[in-house]
């Protein structure tokens, strides 16, 4: 038997910097992380686009527009103080017809509510910015969106948590709650509270504790193209105005923290919930259940997820990525894009009842436990500041 105070079931960056936040308003508290993995960060943490998001892309009721501009700020300061890799290459929104433009004033109107700074310019003053953007009339300018390695990141912030006294335990799944205990690959877990960080099996820890009723996990994989251009080649991340819709941002280019260049990502729905390659990790229980919830979403969907689905399949030719990508930057050659880069699997929450998919984070607890069920895109940008969201909740549960 294992006794915590506090156990967090995940070690990605919002497990850890949960934890980190959990010791600072419990100083006498004792916090263990457990990790299935053999490191923290090995799914989405470590496997995200880098982008650190300004947060123009959300309504001002949203608790993403709340935290992303914080978590933009915080964890620049973050990288610049340990010295961390960033590109502080910022981000050209660019329009594709007339009927963009309103759009483009929408997110202008959303950044300002949002407390972003953006800029409004002509398609000549985008070039200025980088030559080879294409844009209809106007763009948008992000100065501070940046790179970063997400990886350096999460090493960085789980060395932070264990010089703070938190206890990292990796190699250990969550298997199941057995009364007032967590069962482990490694044994029994008692804790005074439990922080469900658990990612693509948040819904499924949730309901072991009365949580998640309405609400499951739907994985999407997402793949980049990465091009054989020298690096720099581009200047700027550069996005197509997005379907404010839904939560996929349609195919962007990305520049990593050394300048190479990216194209993407897809948001392929994936057929189990780490559907990384091939039949790696293949679960056929998974398999069955995900497949009735995108049948049920062909069906019944509050948005078109047929169209969705579609395009995004088609997304697995290269030609079909590089030509979406052509419509933003000239010059762009097929024979340049050549290598994959590693999946991702995005965690999107999916409301079983009203079938449409979660656009902001989701949480839910009591003075026992609480369960992140939503923390997608942007989360990593909002670690911080969710984590401490996160923490207040906990606090006042307790107390």
């Amino acid at each position: 038997m294992i006794t915590t105070d506090f156990l967090i079931v995940g070690g990605g960056v919002i497990g850890v910097s949960v934890a980190r936040e959990l010791r600072r308003l419990f100083p006498g508290a004792s916090v263990t992380i457990i990790e299935k993995e053999n490191d923290c960060g090995m799914h989405a943490s470590g496997r995200n686009s880098g982008v650190l998001h300004a947060g123009f892309y959300y309504t001002a009721d949203s608790l993403k527009a709340k935290f992303t501009q914080r978590g933009n700020v915080l964890l620049t300061a973050y990288c610049d103080e340990k010295k961390l890799k960033i590109n502080k290459c910022g981000k050209l929104v660019v329009a594709a017809s007339n009927s963009d433009l309103p759009l483009l004033d929408e997110l202008l109107a959303r950044g300002r509510n949002n407390g972003v700074p953006l800029h409004d310019l002509t398609e000549a003053e985008a070039r200025e910015i980088e030559p080879r953007v294409i844009t209809f009339q106007r763009a948008i300018y992000s100065p501070t969106t940046s790179s970063v390695d997400p990886r350096e990141v999460m090493r960085s912030l789980k060395k932070d948590a264990v010089a703070e006294g938190i206890e990292i335990q990796t190699g250990v799944a969550y298997i199941e709650k057995q009364g007032g205990q967590v069962k482990t690959s490694r044994g029994h877990y008692q804790a005074g509270y439990v922080v469900n960080a658990a990612g693509l099996y948040a819904d499924s820890v949730a309901r072991d504790f009365g949580f998640s009723d309405d609400y499951r996990i739907l994985p999407f994989k997402g793949l980049y193209l990465y091009s054989g251009e020298q690096p720099f080649a581009v200047r700027t991340n550069i996005y197509p105005v997005p379907n404010l819709g839904n939560p996929f941002l349609g195919v962007h280019y990305t520049l990593t923290v050394d300048g190479r260049i990216k194209i993407g990502p897809t948001a392929i729905p994936a057929f189990w919930r780490e559907q990384y390659q091939g039949l790696g990790n293949f679960d056929s229980k998974e398999f069955m259940e995900i497949l009735r919830r995108q049948a049920g979403l062909l069906l019944r969907a509050g948005f078109d997820f047929r169209k969705l689905a579609f395009e995004e399949l088609r997304k697995y030719a290269k030609s079909r990525m590089v030509k979406l990508a052509s419509s933003m930057v000239s010059g762009v050659s097929e024979k340049d894009y050549r290598k994959w880069g590693v999946p991702g699997i995005r965690a999107q929450l999916i409301n079983i009842r009203s079938h449409k998919l979660e656009m902001d984070f989701v949480l839910q607890g009591d003075s026992k436990s609480m369960h992140i069920l939503n923390a997608v895109s942007p989360a990593f940008t909002c670690a911080l500041p969710f984590s401490e969201h996160v923490g207040k909740k906990i606090y006042d549960f307790i107390h």
